[in-house]
């Protein structure tokens, strides 16, 4: 009885030990943009995603995800109008939580991976619109088609990932387009034209 009580009070504090170190606070998160450290970073594929929903049917509004992506950020937070983004985002990397409509989206039909291997977006513009907040506006090639893009960025926080130990950025950003204005007019109007998007992404400082 000793013996397991000592065990959970150990795992208890190793437990709150690893908490710890994995908090905001002792990570020494900047959420300050003008603090942040500027120079080019690179897409951190493996927490960047570029989420989109579409009403269906007119009864739901219905989700999938892009993943996969990588793209460069040459970031001055002293002059944020001089920031640049460039992102590439693989078409094939499409999920949502059917597999035959993932297969689906995949194919001529819809986005057509095969001939059409990815999406662009590269930045033309960035105004500031608030101390966290900022609009990107930019040209998205989808399908073959590239059309002007505005995206509303909110800057998260900066700081030392404390798993990778690598100088990270992370934003999140939305932003409206309509699925015809890129040739992708399956099902219209069954299935909305207008797209939401919702945008993670993770960046990482190269030294």
């Amino acid at each position: 009885m000793k013996s397991s009580f000592l065990f959970a009070l150990s795992f208890k504090s190793a437990f709150l030990a690893y908490g710890l170190a994995l908090s905001p606070a002792a990570a020494q998160m900047i959420t300050t943009p003008s603090e942040v450290k500027g120079g080019t970073y690179v897409v951190e594929p493996g927490h960047t995603q570029v989420g989109f929903s579409v009403l269906h049917l007119g009864f739901t509004n219905y989700s999938g995800v892009f993943s996969d992506v990588s793209g460069t950020l040459e970031l001055d937070p002293k002059k944020p109008s001089a920031s640049k983004l460039n992102v590439t985002i693989p078409i094939a990397s499409v999920q949502t939580t059917s597999a035959k409509l993932t297969d689906e989206l995949k194919s001529a039909q819809w986005f057509d991976a095969a001939q059409f291997a990815n999406a662009t977006f590269t930045s033309t513009k960035v105004e500031l619109t608030g101390k966290n907040t900022a609009t990107v506006t930019g040209t998205l090639t989808l399908h073959g088609v590239t059309k002007p893009t505005v995206l509303a960025v909110h800057f998260i926080a900066a700081g030392i990932n404390p798993l990778d130990k690598k100088y990270t950025v992370g934003f999140e950003a939305t932003g409206t387009i309509k699925r015809s204005d890129y040739d992708v007019k399956t099902y219209l109007p069954l299935i909305g034209d207008q797209v939401q998007l919702k945008i993670a992404g993770a960046f990482e400082h190269q030294d």
